[in-house]
């Protein structure tokens, strides 16, 4: 799910060593078509799930030296590395234990009971199986992971007082940092 296309995991497999040495894990990698591509990639530091601004600019720096040197895309392109965001993409296992008890939406690439989307509160993991408390529906669906095609938080209140939560932790981190 971090991919689409053949040209996006060659771009994830590029860019993954040059963020793990900076302490980040790249969460998604899209190339978008138009008049000039655009090179979008997510990351976040390994540490706490954040990214700030100067962590973006610092991961595009190191990135563009390199893909000077591997030239991963043919034409010209834009490189646009930013944070996942508060409406995130959830790309790994992992992603669904850290944000249990937070709405999202499923996405899969098959038929499941007639649907291909599900949206629920998520409930951890069952092995290889992602758990979600169906929205509407007084059960825990156990989907497999290699089912889901796309997968995202979506914005409730609970998100966005997590997300205030978070940058405020950041801040007073920070700022006893400058003591």
């Amino acid at each position: 799910m971090k991919t689409k296309t053949s040209m996006d995991e060659r771009i994830l497999a590029i860019s993954e060593p040059v963020a793990a040495d900076l302490g980040f894990s790249i969460v998604r990698v899209r190339v978008m078509g138009g008049k000039r591509s655009t090179l979008q990639i997510m990351a976040e530091r390994v540490s706490d799930g954040q990214m700030s601004v100067a962590n973006c600019a610092e991961l595009s720096r190191e990135l563009s030296s390199t893909f000077e040197v591997e030239d991963p895309i043919d034409e010209g392109y834009v490189l646009e590395v930013s944070s996942p965001g508060l409406d995130r993409p959830l790309t790994e296992m992992v992603h669904f234990e850290r944000y249990k008890g937070l709405l999202a939406r499923l996405e899969l690439d098959r038929l499941v009971e007639g649907r291909k989307r599900f949206r629920g509160i998520l409930a951890g993991l069952d092995g290889e199986n992602i758990a979600i408390d169906l929205e509407k529906e007084d059960e825990t669906a156990l989907i497999p992971f290699a089912w889901i095609s796309e997968a995202k938080l979506l914005i409730t209140d609970e998100l966005i007082k997590a997300g205030q939560k978070t940058k405020n932790n950041e801040q007073e981190t920070n700022s006893k940092g400058d003591e």
